[in-house]
């Protein structure tokens, strides 16, 4: 008996892990949240939904390689992502002070998230692991960045049903920006 219980209860925790491994599909219903942005601000969803498309995009750590270049990229391509009615929202475990130095640093142009304790992540299903920290230097000056927990990079489109309409889960930090623009094209041409 206490066999069966043991291999019930694993398959039970095996199956809750692989179905939060997958995260939210296309057709799902966005989460609602709200996070400190990072100009201070509480930015909640509600308040950008419906009318435009929203990407959020999830990035494991502020000022390393492949989040620096992501970030760039939607800067770079501000006006194509308006032109296509996108609104672009990052999202992280670092600390209010580390995404606020990121975006100063690199001038990004949209708004970045503190999730430190991976509460959104886990929402959309983004699979997370342990914080940490990385010192930069910035003006001159030497920063410590700070990260409650560290995301995979992942890109999610809310349409403006309110609906997950594009989902990557292999995001390549580099075309993020293209492979996103690239399917509103397809969606604009339906």
């Amino acid at each position: 008996m206490k066999t069966l219980l043991g291999s019930i209860i694993l398959l039970t925790m095996v199956s809750f892990t692989l179905y939060g491994q997958q995260g939210l599909a296309v057709g799902d219903k966005a989460p609602m949240f709200k996070a400190k942005a990072d100009d201070g601000s509480v930015w909640d969803i509600k308040n950008h939904l419906g009318n435009k498309y929203v990407v959020v995009y999830f990035y494991p750590a502020a000022m390393t390689g492949g989040c620096t270049k992501q970030a760039c990229s939607y800067r770079d391509h501000r006006a194509d992502l308006q032109s296509a009615g996108v609104e672009v929202v990052g999202i992280s475990g670092d600390n209010i002070d580390g995404i606020r130095l990121f975006k100063k640093a690199e001038n990004l142009n949209f708004t970045l998230l503190s999730d430190d304790k991976g509460e959104i992540a886990k929402a959309f299903g983004v699979p997370l692991s342990d914080g940490g920290s990385i010192k930069r230097t910035v003006d001159g000056a030497e920063h410590e960045l700070v990260r409650g927990v560290t995301a995979k990079r992942w890109t999610f489109i809310i349409g403006k049903d309110k609906k997950i309409i594009y989902k990557n889960d292999a995001v390549n930090p580099e075309k993020d920006t293209e492979e996103v623009l690239n399917f509103l094209k397809l969606q604009a041409a339906k």
